[in-house]
């Protein structure tokens, strides 16, 4: 069994915030410390900017922040196929009045080109593990994928929705068990290029740099 539900959620194909913040004061630098180039994480500043744009950054990771959702979910389990997290991410770049805010900013604080240059991007998380009492452990599946074409990840989500919740995840991590010798001495690149073609779907792409 594939133990999975797929979600209702979706994408929002909206790339930018055009709402700018009240405030009338530059941002501090602490604002926009530990500036995630090329992925979800976002700073202080963009927090701030998503609030004013009625979305909501959810905590992820201690001091991380991100636009997400849940994409699959599973009960609860403790061995077997168990899912580590299946997320939509998204980041957004600005326009409109909040762009027209930020550039008057950059003037006095050139960190804020750093969210000025950002294009819009949206991302594609599924991790499954494996788990059982003779003390085997490993990741069946981590396939991440991002891009910059809203529509070209929203088709890429269609197709792998079909595949993830066809899979019977106890089968699929039992056979990939069985061909340890195949994957475990590769890399973290190879062996996930080899768990790709065993489940027969596209390469993960990701950590793209986000800006222009």
């Amino acid at each position: 069994m594939s133990y999975l539900n797929l979600t209702d959620n979706q994408f929002n194909p909206k790339g930018f915030w055009d709402r700018p913040l009240e405030s009338l004061n530059p941002p501090a630098v602490h604002e926009l410390a530990l500036f995630d180039q090329n992925g979800y994480d976002l700073t202080d500043l963009e927090q701030r900017y998503a609030e004013a744009n009625l979305a909501t950054a959810h905590a992820h990771r201690e001091h991380r922040h991100a636009i997400k959702t849940p994409w699959f979910t599973q009960p609860e389990r403790v061995e077997g196929a168990v899912l580590n997290h299946s997320l939509l991410f998204e980041r957004k770049g600005y326009c409109g009045e909040a762009l027209e805010q930020l550039e008057c900013w950059a003037q006095a604080n050139p960190l804020i080109y750093k969210i000025i240059r950002m294009r819009p991007k949206w991302g594609l998380d599924f991790s499954m593990d494996y788990a059982d009492r003779a003390g085997n452990v490993f990741e069946v599946l981590h396939w991440e994928y991002d891009g910059f074409d809203y529509a070209e990840v929203a088709e890429r989500k269609q197709q792998l929705e079909v595949k993830l919740a066809a899979t019977d995840w106890d089968d699929a991590a039992a056979s990939i068990l069985k061909q340890k010798d195949q994957w475990h001495h590769l890399d973290f690149f190879a062996q996930s290029d080899w768990k790709c073609h065993y489940f027969g779907i596209v390469k993960e792409r990701f950590k793209m740099v986000i800006w222009e």
